[in-house]
């Protein structure tokens, strides 16, 4: 069996250094050399990986088609077939009865994704029809590193035009000329700071709106009236709206409420009571948001007028606009709720089957429309596209992830339990297992995020079924950091709080060994990007508590990172995790950096995947670590480094290739656990 490679140290405060020499042959080499001992050391695994591939994709329709969509003449849908990585895109003409049936004779397809794929990395970013339907704006990125060239294809004839811009984020906004574009351009730092316009035919582009501070992203997109464009300015903390009408694409954006430190909000434009008007979420009256609307020609904010008030219990997470009706995401209780108010109707909040589960809208159709679609779904229950009339409530299930072969998801129960933090505060959990195994310890797989006010709200995963018939048990941690619990429980998890994202997974792993639920040394823990940096703390805090680790992309050489300005999004996170140029914040991230607070001492089993396209999390955060790791650590349990060298922040594009990943991380916890 081969030996592990041992990463040259040399002298420093960060001895490991070297291996962010992009492109240099000893950085390859090096990284080459941990993937040939990875495969040397599952070697054993090569069946077992091949069969978990095999019988996961058994269990996905491979050839399948997706809800048709129905906009103007046409109903927009998706065909995936067997064999195939990608869906391809089709669009046919709507039927004359209201249906939403597939009329083949009339199918037209807009774009293969295999076809431009051509075996290699492809991720497809805008997929933009233009008001007219006539032309297809689209944009592709080819190498990971989400750096996109835009297309504009010609449906009459199958023409495309490639655009002359470079350095594109891969957005695509079409004005209701049907020929005037808006796209955004990344800097140095990967960060989308420039808006243009151009027109079609053309190879200039004009610049509309430059962003100088390195702290905010824009993004610019069409409201749900159509009537409108919207530029969002946004930071971690602050944002700045500027609308246009869609009609005149040549003017300038107008602000709908200048910046203000630590003042969110956000813009859509709808009818309320027959006029056209503004909606505005805003926490300006409490971190949970609020609601207002202002005239369509009076929309700053002195016109606000207040539709739903700050509730300390609720938060507003975002908001849906129909002609008929407005539906809020709300957050209550660590769920997620829609509450609907149709026009002229009372609210009503929708009503679900499940205890812990996943929500949210969608599809919202066309504005003109008396339904929206939900997507729904539960850790034992398969995603579920349900159509809701707006005005009665009334649900319909227009189509459920299908799970080929034997599935029953009554075999399974998902449940919700609570752990205590050491201080006090309690932590939801939710869990899914075999029903028959409740009540017994079983091998279990922990997995985490707590970063960004993200919500991990519960997922159903076909692949996962291949942990639960084997007797695993799957656990998510809801730690502070994330938004599961509101804006307060973000705030309670990052800058100089983020230890309680620590604490709080440690008292989850805690409370399922204590309640029978695993044993330590079943206890298999997973986490990616900012939940790779959950995964270091914890295993450089508590390396006990567990019989193995995942991290996928981890976000572990924080300090470093930090102190580096002139890497991708560095400047943009400082208000998450702290400007380290400051003294206290620098104590405070040295204190839990993962690959700085490396001991030695004895680690868990260890799979860690990195991406060498990666713009977000860099390659090295993951090569250091381990490096540092081989080092350091006290024992012989397996360390194993996989660099996708033809990858980004997302792994392997294709859903086959991904298949084949999540085969080799089961049988990476099989052979820890020795599971058959």
């Amino acid at each position: 069996m081969a030996n592990a490679p041992i990463a040259r140290s040399e002298a420093g405060s960060d001895p490991y250094r070297w291996l962010e020499n992009r492109d240099s042959e000893d950085v390859l080499q090096y990284l080459r050399a941990e993937n040939d001992y990875l495969e040397a050391q599952l070697s054993d695994q090569a069946d077992l990986r091949e069969h978990l591939f095999q019988e996961i994709k058994g269990r996905i329709r491979e050839t399948d088609l997706s809800l048709p969509s129905p906009w103007g003449p046409y109903l927009y849908y998706q065909r995936t077939t067997a064999g195939d990585e990608y869906p391809r895109h089709y669009r046919c003409k709507r039927p004359a009865d209201g249906s939403h049936t597939v009329d083949e004779s009339s199918e037209q397809l807009l774009l293969d994704p295999n076809e431009l794929a051509d075996g290699g990395f492809f991720s497809l970013g805008a997929f933009s029809i233009s008001p007219d339907h006539q032309r297809l704006a689209y944009s592709t990125d080819t190498s990971g590193e989400e750096i996109y060239q835009l297309h504009v294809k010609q449906l009459s004839d199958n023409s495309v035009q490639t655009l002359a811009f470079e350095d594109c984020d891969g957005s695509m906004v079409w004005a209701n000329d049907s020929q005037t574009l808006f796209f955004v351009e990344l800097d140095e730092t990967h960060r989308p700071h420039k808006l243009y316009r151009t027109s079609l035919g053309s190879d200039k582009a004009e610049l509309v709106f430059h962003e100088p501070d390195g702290r905010f992203f824009m993004h610019c997109y069409r409201a749900s009236s159509e009537r409108k464009l919207i530029l969002m300015l946004g930071s971690k903390t602050t944002s700045e709206a500027w609308v246009l009408d869609a009609e005149t694409p040549g003017q300038a954006f107008s602000c709908v409420a200048p910046r203000q430190e630590d003042h969110e909000y956000d813009v859509d434009h709808g009818l309320h009571n027959g006029e056209w008007q503004w909606f505005i979420r805003s926490n300006q009256s409490g971190i949970n948001f609020a609601l207002y609307r202002a005239p369509e020609h009076a929309f700053t904010r002195d016109h606000w007028i207040e539709l739903r008030a700050h509730d300390d219990q609720v938060m507003i997470d975002g908001m849906t606009l129909n002609a008929n009706a407005l539906l809020l995401s709300l957050r209550e209780g660590g769920l997620p709720i829609i509450e609907v108010t149709p026009t002229g109707l009372p609210s009503y909040r929708v009503s679900l089957p499940d205890a812990a589960y996943s929500l949210y809208v969608q599809d919202a159709l066309e504005f003109e429309s008396d339904n929206m679609r939900l997507r729904y779904e539960a850790l034992n229950r398969p995603a579920q596209v349900r159509q809701l009339n707006l005005a009665t409530g009334a649900q319909q299930v227009l189509k459920e992830t299908p799970v080929e072969g034997p599935f029953d998801a009554d075999a399974y129960v998902s449940q919700r339990v609570w752990a205590t933090a050491a201080d006090g505060q309690q932590i939801p959990i939710s869990l899914v297992a075999r029903k028959d195994l409740i009540g017994t310890p079983c091998p279990l797989y922990l997995y985490g995020y707590g970063a960004y006010g993200e919500c991990l709200d519960p997922w159903f995963s076909h692949a996962r079924l291949s942990l639960l018939d084997r007797g695993v048990v799957f656990a998510i941690a809801h730690v502070r950091g994330g938004g599961e619990l509101g804006e307060a429980w973000y705030r309670a998890g990052k800058l100089e709080h983020k230890h309680n994202s620590f604490d709080d997974f440690i008292a989850c792993a805690e409370h399922l060994c204590a309640t029978g639920y695993t044993r330590r040394e079943q206890l298999v823990i997973s986490g990616g990007s900012a939940g790779g940096l959950l995964m270091g703390a914890v295993l450089n805090q508590r390396p006990d508590l567990f019989a193995a680790a995942i991290a996928e992309v981890p976000f572990v050489d924080v300090l470093n990172t930090m102190l580096n300005p002139d890497l991708p999004l560095t400047v943009t996170e400082y208000d998450e995790w702290g400007d380290p140029n400051q003294p206290e914040v620098h104590a405070t991230i040295k204190a839990y950096a993962p690959y700085e607070n490396v001991s030695a001492q004895a680690y868990p089993a260890m799979l860690v995947v990195a991406g060498y396209n990666d713009s977000r999390v860099q390659y090295w955060e993951a090569a250091k670590w381990v490096a540092k790791l081989r080092a350091s650590k006290t024992d012989q349990n397996l360390l194993l480094l996989k660099t996708e060298l033809d990858a980004g922040h997302g792994g392997m594009s294709g859903r086959y290739q991904a298949l084949k990943d999540v085969a080799l991380e089961y049988a990476f916890i099989f052979k820890v656990l020795q599971l058959g």
